[in-house]
C-alpha cells in the first residue's frame, strides 16, 4: 500500500465544512462531491491537483461534524491520502469506513514544503521526502486487516465482498 504524490498544506483544527461545505449536502453523487473539495480553504484546489496527490495537515483534521462527506469528497477527488499531526475521532473512523487512507506524523508537516513530492508505504509505516537531499520518516503502519478494508474500498464494499465468499456469517 504504497501512494506518491505532491504535498497540499494545511493548518491545524481543518474542519469538516471546510474539507467538504454543508451548502453541497444536497448532492449525493460521489463525483460530484468531490469539485467542492477543499473549496472553502482554497478556492482553486481541485484545479491544482494531480491525482495521487497528499493532503498534510497539523493537528485534529476533520473535526466538526460527523458527516461521511469530507472524507468521500477527498477520496474522489483523487487525493491518495491525508497525513496530519492528529484527526478528530469521528473522521478517522469515517476515513476508514470510506475508504480513504489516513496517517499520523507529527514532523511530516514540518518537513516538507508544500509541493515536494512524497511517498507513503503504509504497510512498512514510512514516509520518505523524494528530491533534495529526501528524507525518511517513520509513521504507525496499518494493521493488515484495515489494508484490506481500504483496498476492498471501505468497509461496506469490504463487508459484501465477505458475505459474498461466505465469510463474515455469525
Amino acid at each position: 500500500m504504497k501512494f506518491r504524490g505532491r504535498v497540499w498544506k494545511f493548518g491545524d483544527n481543518v474542519d469538516t465544512d471546510v474539507i467538504y461545505p454543508a451548502r453541497y449536502m444536497n448532492i449525493h453523487d460521489p463525483k460530484q462531491m468531490a469539485a467542492h473539495c477543499m473549496e472553502d480553504a482554497d478556492p482553486d484546489f481541485m484545479k491544482k491537483i494531480r491525482p495521487g496527490d497528499v493532503i498534510v495537515a497539523g493537528e485534529n483534521f476533520g473535526c466538526g461534524s460527523s458527516r461521511e462527506h469530507a472524507p468521500i469528497a477527498i477520496r474522489e477527488a483523487g487525493l491518495s491520502c491525508v497525513v496530519a499531526r492528529s484527526f478528530a475521532r469521528i473522521f478517522y473512523r469515517n476515513a476508514f469506513n470510506m475508504g480513504l487512507p489516513i496517517f499520523e506524523s507529527a514532523e511530516l508537516w514540518d518537513r516538507a514544503a508544500e509541493g515536494a513530492e512524497i511517498e507513503v508505504d503504509g504497510a512498512a509505516g514510512t514516509i520518505r521526502i523524494l528530491g533534495g537531499e529526501g528524507e525518511t520518516l517513520s509513521i504507525q503502519p496499518i494493521p493488515p486487516f484495515m489494508q484490506e478494508l481500504l483496498m476492498d474500498g471501505g468497509l461496506m464494499k469490504h463487508l459484501a465482498k465477505k458475505r459474498s465468499v461466505g465469510e463474515g456469517h455469525a
